[in-house]
């Protein structure tokens, strides 16, 4: 529905989840993907399961997200010997839960690098081939609680909401190059990172992990957590030609969850 021939997309976080199923849905699409992570071996594993792309081929870099010059080295050495990337989807695994006011000054300091320092040194490093290219995809996979906190993830929560008031502020600064910048908000989705919330929940007084499931899919209106392709279906629709008039959006692919925009 959305082809990408003859683009090039870097998709941080790959390996795994939302990160790995955004990869698969951009070659699928026609798309050449370059995957960052930080585990080689995995990273090798997913590239390798890719279909094959017309012209190009997909490569994977690596890099750890909790030393943003790291990140922008790792893209700024490719960038010295491939063309430009097209589509940047930045996603990071989420800081530990536990309550806001229980977290120290390091959960707060280490949780900003890996989510907006990252975020902000990519950005400076594949927007000028956005430009030249005349085409410019950047896609934040953030949370839904930028619309309403969840319990139990105080850090998350602050520095989620951090992270869509500087893509909103990056809309309006690259609108007039053409490159549109757009945050999607998975809901609770079968990943390691709901695995863990759930697990968090499940050690109170008098829980299970089945009580809290059913707690959570009570507030769901389908009914069900979300496949990590269903999320990977809206990313690649905001990363197509089809979304070209979309930016600054906030995108809740959450099953009904969140009761008002």
């Amino acid at each position: 529905m959305f082809p990408l021939e003859h683009r090039r997309a870097l998709v941080c976080g790959s390996t795994q989840g939302i990160g790995r199923a955004a990869t698969e849905a951009f070659a699928g699409a026609g798309a050449t993907v370059v995957l960052l992570a930080r585990n080689g071996a995995q990273l090798e594993a997913v590239r390798d399961s890719l279909p094959p792309v017309s012209g190009g081929k997909h490569n994977f870099l690596i890099a750890d997200f909790s030393d943003p010059d790291s990140v922008r080295a790792a893209v700024e050495g490719y960038l010295a010997e491939f063309p430009p990337f097209h589509i940047l989807v930045n996603n990071s695994g989420g800081p530990p839960p536990g309550a806001a006011l229980e977290a120290t000054d390091e959960a707060f300091r280490a949780a900003f690098s890996m989510h907006l320092l990252c975020n902000q040194a990519l950005v400076q490093t594949v927007v000028p081939g956005m430009r030249a290219e005349k085409y410019g995809r950047i896609i934040n996979i953030i949370s839904t609680s930028v619309r309403e906190p969840i319990k139990g993830l105080g850090v998350s929560n602050t520095v989620r909401a951090a992270v869509a008031g500087w893509a909103k502020t990056l809309s309006k600064e690259l609108g007039p190059d053409g490159i549109t910048v757009n945050n999607v908000l998975p809901g609770y989705t079968k990943t390691g990172r709901l695995e863990g919330l759930v697990n968090s929940r499940a050690a109170a007084p008098g829980a299970s992990k089945d009580s809290v499931e059913r707690a959570m899919l009570a507030d769901i209106p389908l009914g069900r957590f979300a496949e990590p392709e269903e999320i990977a279906a809206a990313i690649l629709f905001l990363a197509s030609p089809a979304a070209s008039y979309v930016t600054g959006v906030s995108l809740p692919v959450d099953g009904g969850r969140i009761a008002s925009i």
